[in-house]
């Protein structure tokens, strides 16, 4: 992974005003009371709370990074070309937003030749931000973030998730059966929406794995980059190295890496 540049540590500063800023229009928009209908109310709902938060913030992403591209499908993934590249995603767990739960955040990557350099992630809510730069460790509201110190799976707090409605039964069944073998080595595991506020637990130490069977890149970068500045170990389910063209994903904490690709190598 490369090493952001002096350049990159002074983007972070405007990357975060940027977030914050059009986080704080999302955060108009939600209510506990908020209870859609149907399915059609509750796309139009998506679509306005993604829409709100690109007319504030792409324009000033882009403008930061002259001749950096945009990632149109925030669910799409695999391998980008050459290149800078920002990856946001301006409602992660939207669905949790239009239902009138409070796990959602606003996060934007920059990611330069498939790897990511820097990341925002803040939580209107809490008004807490994370942020990590590719060789300079990883913050939340500027403190340091470390993983968990575990060792032993059998204590651990792990958890995994869907990344997209309609994934194909292949992968719903390789979920299903994650959980259960997780269920039988790890303490208690967590199955829930978006997959970078469960990140953000791993990178702080809160929680001590998660896994994922993705490629969707907005869901996985920013939190990919935090667990890895923090000192966690992000590969794939089996051990390798992980890139956007990897097909699943881990980010465990560092001694109980290796017990958690041994659970979910065996499955397939």
């Amino acid at each position: 992974m490369p090493t952001a540049t002096a350049a990159d540590a002074a983007l972070l500063g405007q990357v975060t005003d940027a977030v914050r800023l059009a986080a704080r229009s999302l955060r108009e928009r939600f209510s506990t009371d908020t209870r859609p209908g149907d399915l059609d109310a509750i796309l139009a709902d998506l679509a306005a709370n993604d829409g709100t938060v690109l007319d504030i913030l792409k324009a000033p992403l882009l403008a930061a990074r002259p001749g950096s591209g945009w990632v149109e499908d925030e669910l799409d993934g695999g391998a980008l070309p050459p290149g800078e590249w920002w990856v946001v995603d301006p409602a992660e767990g939207n669905i949790n937003h239009v239902h009138g739960i409070g796990e959602w955040a606003v996060t934007a990557t920059l990611v330069r030749d498939n790897a990511p350099v820097l990341t925002v992630v803040h939580l209107p809510l809490t008004q807490d931000t994370y942020t990590a730069l590719a060789g300079h460790g990883a913050h939340l509201n500027g403190t340091p973030l470390r993983p968990s110190a575990k060792t032993e799976l059998g204590a651990a707090l792990v958890g995994t998730g869907q990344a997209r409605p309609g994934e194909d039964e292949e992968t719903l069944r390789r979920i299903g059966a994650s959980v259960t073998a997780m269920l039988l080595g790890a303490l208690v595991v967590r199955v829930s929406v978006p997959a970078t506020l469960q990140l953000i637990h791993v990178a702080a130490g809160r929680t001590d794995a998660f896994w994922q069977y993705s490629d969707v890149r907005s869901g996985l970068l920013s939190g990919a980059l935090l667990v890895s500045e923090a000192g966690g170990t992000v590969t794939d389910t089996h051990g390798r190295p992980w890139s956007l063209a990897s097909e699943d994903f881990l980010a465990a904490a560092p001694a109980l890496h290796a017990a958690s690709v041994a659970v979910l190598s065996a499955l397939h």
